[in-house]
């Protein structure tokens, strides 16, 4: 009986924390997308007799320094904090995708050319890539998306690559190019198409990573810029209470940041084992 629950229980305990996930996640993007509706106030709201108040009924998760109302300005920052990694992962999915589909597609001097620009990409630090475009184009999180949309492009081109090198053996390509259908054709109706499942699952194992990335850019003052409610700027502006003993400015939103990450993660990693993704 011991060893049948010892067995048992490791299988029971991932669906739980999948649903559990799950269930969290759409609790966040509900409460962002209504986030006018339930915060008890507007996310710049001053009010200075609540400067880093404590939880209480008229502030359920405190106030910052300001005596802005923290519960308000995580349910505004869920939008900014969720929209940002699903737009730099839609930039580097369309150029990567392109990327490594041509390489197997082609092959030859092509894929050496492309695989030469992706190895060449990871050599060089994507935060100091980042850092570089922001210091061009100027601070801001439109800058920040876009930086990094660039820098997470030869993750995504190497990643699918590899999917469609197996894919471009398989026999229905032989078929359609037999029918006279040309290469592009074929890559665009059939190739990148039966190749999405895989791409997707990859793509969610990377959110949490994005949103890490954003928050952390955020943070150093190159994202989200003020009076954004971004959780990653609102780590960085509640850092001096700390000094005060008031721990809520940063503890606050740095911990919907990794519940979201977390979740994310689990989420990931159960759609990649069941869609088959292979790490690179």
């Amino acid at each position: 009986m011991t060893t049948m629950v010892a067995t048992l229980s490791p299988k029971a305990a991932r669906p739980l924390g999948y649903r559990l996930a799950g269930a969290f996640l759409a609790l966040v993007v509900v409460a962002a997308v209504f986030a006018p509706l339930v915060a008890p106030y507007e996310p710049d709201a001053v009010d200075f007799a609540a400067t880093l108040a404590p939880m209480s009924p008229g502030h359920p998760l405190g106030a910052d320094q300001s005596g802005r109302d923290l519960l308000t300005r995580v349910l505004y920052g869920a939008r900014t904090s969720l929209i940002g990694p699903l737009a730099l992962l839609a930039i580097a999915s369309v150029l990567g995708v392109a990327l490594g589909t041509l390489a197997a597609w082609h092959r030859g001097w092509v894929d050496a050319v492309v695989s030469r620009l992706t190895d060449v990409m990871y050599a060089f630090p994507g935060l100091l890539f980042v850092v570089l475009v922001v210091a061009v184009f100027g601070n801001g999180m439109t800058t920040a998306v876009v930086a990094l949309g660039l820098a997470y492009t030869p993750t995504i081109a190497r990643y699918t690559r590899s999917v469609a090198l197996g894919e471009c053996g398989k026999p229905y390509i032989d078929a359609y190019r037999v029918q006279g259908m040309g290469g592009f054709a074929i890559c665009v109706r059939h190739l990148v198409p039966n190749m999405a499942r895989s791409i997707v699952g990859y793509l969610v194992v990377l959110f949490g990573e994005g949103l890490m990335s954003l928050a952390t850019l955020s943070f150093l003052g190159f994202g989200a810029q003020p009076p954004s409610s971004d959780w990653g700027l609102m780590v960085k502006e509640g850092q001096p209470a700390i000094v005060q003993g008031a721990f809520l400015p940063v503890l606050v939103p740095g911990a919907a940041i990794a519940l979201v990450v977390v979740s994310f993660n689990v989420i990931g990693v159960r759609l990649a084992d069941r869609m088959g993704v292979r790490g690179t």
